[in-house]
């Protein structure tokens, strides 16, 4: 009986932490998606080195989705 409780609220808690972590992943790259227009927006000379350091920013924030999924069971 406890086997069986042991492992339900692991999967809970495995449930539980891929879906905030994948949902704090997800608004980490709207959030550098949002700045990264608004600096365009503001400077559009510079849009390379915009866009570059946004999609370093973008691969950061995901890479937390991916540690999360593949690291926390």
């Amino acid at each position: 009986m406890y086997q069986i409780l042991a492992e339900i609220t692991g999967n809970i808690h495995y449930g539980l932490q891929a879906g905030l972590g994948c949902m704090a992943a997800a608004i980490g790259v709207g959030m550098v998606g949002g700045k990264a227009a608004e600096a365009v927006g503001r400077n559009p000379g510079a849009s390379g080195k915009i866009l570059v350091q946004a999609i370093i920013g973008m691969a950061l924030a995901e890479a937390v989705a991916f540690y999360v999924l593949f690291l926390g069971r």
